[in-house]
């Protein structure tokens, strides 16, 4: 069963209902209580660092998603902010993240000519490492919004990249924690199918 948690960021209900449409086990979890058959978790995201921080250790379920994916070593996928706050810190903010993944989050800075931000829109991904939630989906557009981009600290975590005049990482990867900058339920096919691959890890 993949848990999908509700601490008031992300589009959960467009998640579940993609799982629900291809008749893959999913729920929203929302409190401790909801935690029960959970074999994969979820943690969507949208805003800023240190409010998604706030309010996932204010959720109380960050003390039972730790013990389930740090000890238990259950799949683990954070999209977006949910992403970022896998990291150490933030240049958009003042907040400590869940320093689950070696990086800091970092504003896209140009140097030649100066793009929009945020960074809006479709782009295309390359995959820079072999991973299960990626399988079959080098060079695929994926939907992304933001303004910061996940630094990591250590080369062998990075597992896609995307190109906003330069490269940036869009996907990590350390054990059973996965972290996607895009959208994959705003992705249409691409996205879906990486929610599938997830729901096989």
């Amino acid at each position: 069963m993949i848990g999908i948690i509700n601490y008031g960021l992300g589009n959960v209900k467009a998640i579940l209902n993609l799982y629900n449409y291809h008749r893959i086990k999913a729920k929203l979890v929302s409190t401790v209580d909801d935690f029960d058959l959970i074999d994969r978790l979820i943690l969507p995201g949208v805003g800023s660092f240190d409010n998604a921080i706030n309010l996932f250790n204010e959720s109380g379920m960050r003390e039972k998603t730790e013990k389930l994916v740090l000890e238990k070593k259950i799949p683990f996928l954070g999209i977006c902010v949910g992403m970022q706050i896998l990291g150490n810190s933030s240049e958009e903010g003042k907040q400590k993240g869940l320093c689950w993944i070696n990086g800091d989050i970092k504003k896209i800075n140009f140097f030649n000519k100066k793009l929009p931000l945020p960074h809006l829109g479709w782009n295309k991904i390359s995959l820079t490492k072999n991973s299960k939630i990626l399988k079959g989906l080098n060079n695929q557009y994926f939907y992304f919004l933001h303004s910061y981009f996940f630094s990591e600290n250590e080369i062998d975590l990075q597992i896609a990249t995307f190109d906003y005049e330069t490269k940036f990482t869009c996907a990590v990867k350390k054990n059973n924690i996965y972290g996607v900058q895009f959208h994959p339920e705003k992705s249409h096919a691409s996205g879906e199918e990486l929610l599938i691959n997830f729901s096989k890890i």
